[in-house]
C-alpha cells in the first residue's frame, strides 16, 4: 500500500496560479511580477511539505513494521500449541518448546520432522503436502496440521520455509465419540413361535411359561442400560444407545441362546427374532427400519437378528430350523389379497428363478391357473427348458396345449407388458437370480411368492410378499392360496401333478422339511387329481445322467472331516441337475453332515449345498453370494475357473466352522 504524496498531486493548482499570473502580466506588469513570486514561493513550499510528510510517513510505517515484527514473534513464541518451522528438505530449522515437550527432547533442530510425526511423511519419508486442518497423529494424539508456505530470495538464491502448527483435536474426539456412541437404535423383538408354545403349554405352566419369556427378554435388554416397553403380546420395542448396542454385538446377540433355554413344557423350543436400526435416525425413520429388518429375520426363518449395516445386512443366529406356522390367516389374506391383484392388472406375467427347477415351473403352473379362474391374460417367462423339467414341459404341451402357448420368452415378455401389468415371482426373491431381471424395471406392480430365507437382495416395495422359510416348497405354498381364494380351484390333473412335483423335489420324496402343512397341501392336489406316478415320471433320468452323478459322488473329497465336496467340470446341459442330486447322494454317506458340488455352465459356477442341519449350508453360500435354506441352499458365482471357485468355497466353509468353534467356545 502507497499513502505517499508527490508534487504532481499540486500541479493542477500551481498551472491555475500559473495561468492567472500570465494574465496578470497583461494588465498590470507589477501584479504580474508579484504573482510570480508568489507563484514561486507556493511551488517551494508545496515541494517542502511533501517532501517532509513522505519522510514523516516512511518512518510511522517501519516503526508500525518494526512493532508488528515484535508482536508476530512474541506471539508465535507464546503460542499456546506446538509449532515447528522446516526448509525445503522437511529438517527442522526452529521449533518452539511445546513441540519439543511432545517428544521429551530440548532440541530437534536439524532432524527430519516426518520422522516425528509420520502422518506427515511420503513415500520417500519426505514432507508431503497437505491440507490445512488434516487429522494426523503424534505420540497416539490427534491433531490437526495446519502449514503456511513462503518463498523468498536469500544471497540471491530462491529459499524457502514451511510453518507448521498443530491444534490438540483429542478433545474434539471426545465430543464425536461420545456424540456417536450415545446415537439412539432402536430394535423391534418378536417372538417367533409365541402362539404355537403357549398352545402346546400345559395349562398349569402357561402363565409362568409367558412370564419366564417376558422376564428374559426384559432383563436382558435393561442390563444393557435400554429401555424396554411390550405392545404386544409377542412383540417388544427397545431404545437403547450405540455404545450399549455394541456390548451385545460383541456378545452376538446371546439373548437368541438364552431364549432357546427356556423350558416350554414341551418339545417345543421358543425363539425370537429381532430388527435393529442403524445408530444416529430419526426415531421414526428408525422404527421403520427396525421392522423391515425384522422382516428380513423372519423372511429367513427366524430364530435370528437381522442389523442393518450401510447398504447390507448383518445376521446372528438363523442356525435352527425355521418353526412351521399353524396359524393359516396369513395365507388367506395374502390369497384374497393376490386375487383382487390379478383382477385389477390387463394382464399377469410369472417368472422363476433362472435354470428352474421343478418348484419354480409348478408355482408358476399353479399361478397360472389363479390367472386363469380370472379369465385374465396371463404368461409364463421361461428361457431354455433344462433337463430338470424337459420332461414336465414336453407332458404340458401334449396335455395343456394352451398352458404350453403361455411360456414366452424373457424378450417376448419385455415386448409385451405395460406399467399396469402386474408381475409375480416364484420360488425366489432376488431380482438378479431372476429369469429375466429387466422385466422388474417396466412395471412396480410386483408380487413376491418364495420358501427360501430371505437374503440382502430383495425387490424394491413389493405389492405383496410372501415369504415363508418354514414351507417346504413354493408349490405348497400356492396350493394354500388357492384353496383360500376359491371354494373349486379347479385345477386339472396335469396342474395338480406340476403342483405335487414342486413339493415332492424340494421334500426329498417327503423326508425332508416336511410338516403338518406340507401333507395337508398335497392331501389338497391329491383330491384335485395328483397322481404319484406321472409325478415319477417327471423325475425319470436318462443314462448319461446316471452315469454322470456316480462319477461326481466317485470324485467326491472329505474336508473338515464331516464335509463333502465335488465338481462337475463338464459344461453338460443338465450339470445343474446332476450337481443338485449329487450333493442329495452325497449326504448318504456314513459320517457327512453337509455336502456341496460345483458345476459350470457357460461363464458361471453353479453351487449346490445340502445338509442334515447341523451345518447351515445357506450362511455358507451367503459369503458367495447364494441363499436358500439351513439345509438347502444354491449360489451363482460369475467365474469360468471352477478350481478358483472351488478355492473360495472351501474358504468360506472354514471361515464359518471358524465363527462356529468361537462362539461355542465363548
Amino acid at each position: 500500500m502507497n499513502e505517499s504524496f508527490s508534487l504532481k498531486d499540486f500541479y493542477f493548482y500551481l498551472a491555475v496560479i500559473a495561468l492567472l499570473t500570465i494574465a496578470l502580466f497583461f494588465y498590470n506588469p507589477v501584479l504580474g511580477t508579484t504573482g510570480a513570486i508568489f507563484l514561486a514561493f507556493t511551488a517551494s513550499y508545496a515541494y517542502s511539505n511533501v517532501k517532509k510528510y513522505n519522510s514523516r510517513f516512511k518512518d510511522h510505517f517501519t516503526n508500525l513494521h518494526k512493532d508488528f515484527e515484535k508482536i508476530t514473534e512474541r506471539t508465535i513464541f507464546s503460542m499456546p500449541f506446538p509449532l515447528v518451522v522446516t526448509d525445503e528438505k522437511g529438517s527442522i530449522v526452529w521449533h518452539n518448546s511445546l513441540f519439543a515437550d511432545i517428544f521429551d527432547a530440548d532440541v530437534l533442530k536439524g532432524k527430519s520432522l516426518s520422522a516425528y510425526v509420520e502422518d506427515l511423511a511420503g513415500e520417500d519419508k519426505a514432507l508431503k503436502p497437505i491440507e490445512n486442518g488434516t487429522t494426523v497423529e503424534i505420540k497416539e494424539v490427534p491433531y490437526r496440521a495446519f502449514n503456511t508456505h513462503v518463498e523468498f530470495q536469500r544471497g540471491g538464491k530462491e529459499d524457502a520455509l514451511s510453518l507448521f502448527y498443530f491444534v490438540d483435536h483429542s478433545q474434539y474426539k471426545h465430543m464425536e465419540k461420545l456424540y456417536e456412541d450415545n446415537a439412539g437404535v432402536v430394535l423391534i423383538v418378536e417372538v417367533d413361535n409365541f402362539d404355537e408354545v403357549v398352545d402346546a403349554a400345559p395349562t398349569s405352566q402357561k402363565p409362568l411359561l409367558i412370564a419366564e419369556i417376558d422376564h428374559r427378554i426384559n432383563e436382558y435388554f435393561r442390563s444393557k442400560g435400554a429401555l424396554v416397553r411390550k405392545f404386544q403380546e409377542d412383540m417388544y420395542l427397545v431404545v437403547m444407545r450405540k455404545s450399549d448396542m455394541e456390548v451385545i454385538l460383541e456378545q452376538k446377540f446371546d439373548i437368541l441362546d438364552e431364549i432357546r433355554e427356556i423350558d416350554a413344557g414341551t418339545s417345543a423350543t421358543v425363539t425370537i427374532s429381532a430388527g435393529v436400526s442403524r445408530p444416529g435416525l430419526p426415531f421414526t425413520e428408525a422404527y421403520k427400519e427396525a421392522d423391515t429388518c425384522l422382516d428380513v429375520a423372519l423372511g429367513r426363518g427366524g430364530d435370528q437378528v437381522a442389523l442393518r449395516s450401510d447398504d447390507t445386512y448383518t445376521y446372528f443366529g438363523g442356525k435352527s430350523k425355521a418353526v412351521e406356522k399353524r396359524n393359516k390367516v396369513k395365507a388367506r389374506v395374502l390369497g384374497i389379497a393376490l386375487r383382487q391383484l390379478i383382477d385389477k392388472s390387463p394382464r399377469v406375467f410369472v417368472m422363476g428363478h433362472k435354470n428352474a427347477d421343478m418348484d419354480a415351473i409348478g408355482a408358476a403352473v399353479g399361478v397360472m391357473r389363479a390367472v386363469s379362474n380370472q379369465e385374465k391374460e396371463g404368461y409364463i417367462v421361461l428361457g431354455d427348458v433344462n433337463p430338470s423339467i424337459e420332461v414336465l414341459v414336453k407332458v404340458m404341451k401334449r396335455d395343456e396345449p394352451e398352458l404350453y402357448k403361455r411360456i414366452i420368452t424373457g424378450e417376448r415378455a419385455e415386448e409385451l407388458i405395460r406399467q399396469r401389468d402386474l408381475v409375480i415371482l416364484v420360488d425366489n426373491h432376488k431380482p438378479s437370480f431372476t429369469e429375466h431381471p429387466p422385466l422388474l424395471e417396466r412395471t412396480a406392480n410386483v408380487v413376491v411368492i418364495d420358501h427360501h430365507r430371505r437374503g440382502g437382495e430383495f425387490v424394491s416395495n413389493p405389492l405383496l410378499s410372501y415369504v415363508e422359510p418354514y414351507a417346504s416348497s413354493t408349490c405348497e405354498l400356492i396350493t394354500e392360496m388357492l384353496t383360500y381364494m376359491y371354494d373349486d380351484t379347479e385345477l386339472t390333473n396335469f396342474e395338480a401333478n406340476a403342483l405335487m412335483s414342486g413339493v415332492v423335489v424340494d421334500t426329498k420324496n417327503f423326508t425332508f422339511k416336511t410338516g403338518v402343512r406340507t401333507f395337508e397341501a398335497a392331501s389338497v392336489l391329491k383330491r384335485a387329481g395328483a397322481d404319484m406316478s406321472q409325478v415319477r415320471f417327471f423325475f425319470e433320468d436318462d443314462y448319461d445322467t446316471i452315469v454322470s452323478r456316480a462319477e461326481v459322488v466317485h470324485n467326491a473329497r472329505i474336508i473338515f472331516d464331516n464335509i463333502a465336496i465335488s465338481k462337475l467340470a463338464e459344461d453338460m446341459p443338465n450339470s445343474v441337475l446332476v450337481s443338485a442330486q449329487a450333493a442329495d447322494e452325497l449326504l448318504g454317506i456314513h459320517g457327512v453332515k453337509a455336502s456341496f458340488v460345483l458345476n459350470k455352465k457357460k461363464d458361471v459356477i453353479h453351487i449346490s449345498g445340502r445338509s442334515f442341519g447341523d451345518i447351515s449350508v445357506q450362511l455358507i453360500l451367503e459369503q458367495l453370494g447364494g441363499g436358500g435354506h439351513l439345509n438347502m441352499a444354491g449360489a451363482q458365482v460369475k467365474s469360468d475357473d471352477i478350481d478358483e471357485v472351488e478355492q473360495q468355497l472351501v474358504e468360506a466353509i472354514s471361515d464359518y466352522l471358524e465363527k462356529e468353534k468361537g462362539e461355542k467356545e465363548a
